[in-house]
C-alpha cells in the first residue's frame, strides 16, 4: 500500500517546493524505501514544451517523450528515479481529456462540472501505476489560494477522506520573513497561508518554513500553537550553501524521522546518506576550478538551463574540482572577432547549448569556430551540434551554409524532420503543422562508431540511449563532404540516416551531440560526457 505525501506552498512562490520533495523522497530512500514523485501544474498548457524558458524555465524530457516541468529534472537527479509521462499533469491536460470525452458523448449526456469530472480525473492521475512504491509525493505547482489551483486542492481533501486515515500526510511550505527595521522573524504569513489552507479543508499535518535566519524554538513553538501542528512538525528551512546539501540538511532538521512517525513507522532503518556526504564534500572542498562558458540565447534566466546548470557541476565532481559558469549572450557574439576573442580566451572550455530560433545563431557559429581554431575543448548540444555541422560546412567549400530554421538557404546542412522510426513506429510531421508534442522527443538508441573518442567516453559501448528534443536535423547529403574536412560522425541513428554525434579527431575535444545528455546527469553518477568535457577544460587550464 503506497503512502501518499502532499505538498502545497503558499505566501509566496519559488520557496522549494519542488526540490522539498526532492529531498525529502531522497531522504527515504536512503532509509531503504521505494519513492515516485508526482507534479500537479494547474496552468491551462497541455505542458510546458510551448512555453518561453523566460517564463517557466527549462522543459525537461523524460524517457518516454514526456516535456515536462524543470521539478521532475530535481527528482530524477536526487532519486536515480526516471520519471515519465505519468508523473506530471496540468490542467490544460485535464480539460482538453475531459472536453475530448464529453465531445464524444461518453458522459452520456451529463453536465459536466468541476466536481467532481475535474477532481475525479486529478485522483485518477494521482492513484494511478501506483506499482510497489512506499511513498508516492505529489507536489502542487502554485501557492494556496490561487484560483487555477482550487481543483486540485478539492481533489486533495477529497483523496485525504476517501483514502485509509494513515494513507497520506499534507506538508505545507511557507515563508518566514525577516524584517531588518524590526530585526525580527515573523510568522504571520505562515499562520495566514495555513488558515487559507484549512478553509480549503485541508489541516497540514507538518510545517517546513522557509528562512533567511535561524527560527527560534519559541518561534517554532508559536506556529506550532496557532496553526495545530505540534512543534516538531515544524521544520525550518534555511538557505544553503548548495543544493545538494538540503538533504542532509533536512535530515538534521528531523524531516524524515517526522514524516515517518506521522504515519506511525516507528522501525524504519536508519538512513545511509554516505552517498550525500560524499557529494557535498567534492562540492564544498574542490581541488582545483575550470572556467566554462555558456555561449545561448536564455543566459537571462538561469532556470532555462537548469539541468546544463547542474550537469557541469557535476562535471566538476568526478574531477574534484569548481566549474565558474560564464553566462554569455550569443548575439554579443556577431560583433567583430576581436570582441569574441576577448571573451572566449579566459574559458577553459566552451558550450554552445540547445535553443530555438534564428536569433544570436552567428554568435554560436563564431563561437564554435573560435573554439575549433584555438583548440578549446567544445562541447555542442542539440543546436549546437547543428551550429558546429553548419560552421564545418562554411569551412569546407559551402559559405552558404545554414538551417531551414532560419529561413530559405541554398545549402540546407539543417533542415526540418518529417518522418522518422521509434519503437512505435514510423513518426511523421508536418512543417505548418502544431508545436506542442511534435518534435522528436524522449529516448532514442544511437550506434557508435568503434575507436572513437565518443565510444571511448562511454566506457567502450558501441550503442547509447539518449534523450532528444528537437524538430531538425544535420542533412544526410552532407556527410561525405563534412567528413572530408575533417568533421566525422561518429554516432548515428540505429537506421544510419540520422546524425547523432560529431567529433574531430584533430581537436583535443571537440564534441557536438543531438541529443541532450545533461538530462540524465546525476551528483551522484555524472554524465560521462560532462565529466569528460570538464577533464579536458581541466588539461586546458593547467595548459594557461
Amino acid at each position: 500500500m503506497a503512502r501518499y505525501i502532499f505538498i502545497t506552498g503558499g505566501v509566496v512562490s519559488s520557496l522549494g517546493k519542488g526540490l522539498m520533495a526532492a529531498s525529502l523522497a531522497a531522504l527515504l530512500q536512503a532509509r531503504g524505501y521505494k519513492v515516485r514523485i508526482r507534479k500537479f501544474d494547474p496552468y491551462l498548457n497541455v505542458d510546458p514544451g510551448t512555453m518561453s524558458p523566460y517564463q517557466h524555465g527549462e522543459v525537461y524530457v523524460t524517457d518516454d517523450g514526456a516535456e515536462t516541468d524543470l521539478d521532475l529534472g530535481h527528482y530524477e537527479r536526487f532519486t536515480g528515479v526516471a520519471a515519465h509521462q505519468g508523473d506530471n499533469i496540468t490542467s490544460g491536460r485535464v480539460y482538453r481529456d475531459i472536453i475530448a470525452r464529453e465531445r464524444r458523448g461518453d458522459y452520456l449526456g451529463a453536465t459536466v462540472q468541476v466536481i467532481p469530472h475535474v477532481t475525479d480525473a486529478i485522483k485518477q492521475f494521482a492513484l494511478a501505476d501506483q506499482g510497489d512504491h512506499d511513498f508516492i509525493l505529489c507536489e502542487i505547482g502554485g501557492t494556496v489560494g490561487d484560483i487555477e489551483g482550487l481543483p486540485f486542492m478539492e481533489a486533495i481533501r477529497q483523496l485525504r477522506n476517501e483514502l485509509d486515515p494513515n494513507q497520506t500526510l499534507s506538508v505545507h511550505v511557507t515563508l518566514v520573513p525577516y524584517i531588518a527595521a524590526a530585526g525580527e522573524l515573523k510568522t504571520k504569513p505562515t499562520q495566514h497561508s495555513v488558515r487559507e489552507l484549512a478553509s480549503l479543508g485541508i489541516k497540514p499535518d507538518m510545517l517546513l518554513c522557509r528562512a533567511e535566519h535561524p527560527i527560534p524554538d519559541s518561534e517554532r513553538r508559536k506556529i506550532a500553537q496557532f496553526c495545530n501542528v505540534r512543534p516538531e512538525a515544524v521544520i525550518p528551512a534555511l538557505d544553503a550553501s548548495s543544493i545538494y546539501s538540503v538533504p542532509l540538511q533536512y535530515h538534521a532538521e528531523g524531516l524524515d524521522r517526522e514524516v515517518l512517525r506521522a504515519f506511525g513507522i516507528t522501525d524504519a532503518p536508519d538512513p545511509d546518506l554516505s552517498r550525500w556526504d560524499d557529494v557535498v564534500e567534492r562540492f564544498t572542498h574542490p581541488e582545483g576550478e575550470v572556467t566554462i562558458g555558456v555561449v545561448g540565447k536564455y543566459v537571462g534566466l538561469p532556470d532555462a538551463y537548469k539541468s546544463l546548470n547542474e550537469a557541469l557541476v557535476h562535471g566538476g565532481m568526478a574531477h574534484r574540482v569548481k566549474v565558474n559558469i560564464k553566462w554569455l549572450d550569443a548575439e554579443l557574439f556577431e560583433a567583430d572577432d576581436a570582441e569574441i576573442a576577448a571573451r572566449l580566451e579566459p574559458m577553459h572550455g566552451i558550450l554552445v547549448p540547445g535553443g530555438f530560433g534564428e536569433r544570436g545563431s552567428e554568435g554560436k557559429i563564431a563561437s564554435v569556430r573560435f573554439a575549433r581554431e584555438r583548440k578549446v575543448p567544445f562541447l555542442g548540444i542539440c543546436l549546437g551540434m547543428q551550429m558546429a555541422c553548419i560552421e564545418g560546412a562554411r569551412t569546407a567549400g559551402f559559405p552558404d551554409a545554414s538551417s531551414t530554421e532560419f529561413g530559405q538557404t541554398d545549402e540546407p546542412v539543417v533542415g526540418i524532420i518529417t518522418e522518422w522510426m521509434s519503437d512505435e513506429g514510423l513518426q511523421k510531421r508536418e512543417a505548418s503543422g502544431d508545436l506542442g508534442g511534435t518534435m522528436r522527443l524522449g529516448a532514442y538508441d544511437a550506434k557508435l562508431a568503434a575507436n572513437s573518442h565518443v565510444a571511448r567516453i562511454y566506457g567502450g559501448a558501441d550503442s547509447i540511449s539518449e534523450r532528444h528534443r528537437h524538430r531538425y536535423e544535420v542533412n544526410g547529403a552532407y556527410i561525405d563532404p563534412l567528413e572530408r574536412h575533417g568533421l566525422i560522425f561518429s554516432g548515428m541513428s540505429p537506421d544510419g540516416l540520422l546524425p547523432e554525434i560529431v567529433e574531430r579527431p584533430d581537436h583535443p575535444w571537440f564534441i557536438g551531440v543531438q541529443f541532450h545528455p545533461e538530462l540524465k546527469s546525476k551528483p551522484f553518477a555524472p554524465h560521462p560526457l560532462f565529466a569528460g568535457f570538464i577533464g579536458a577544460a581541466l588539461e586546458q587550464a593547467r595548459l594557461v
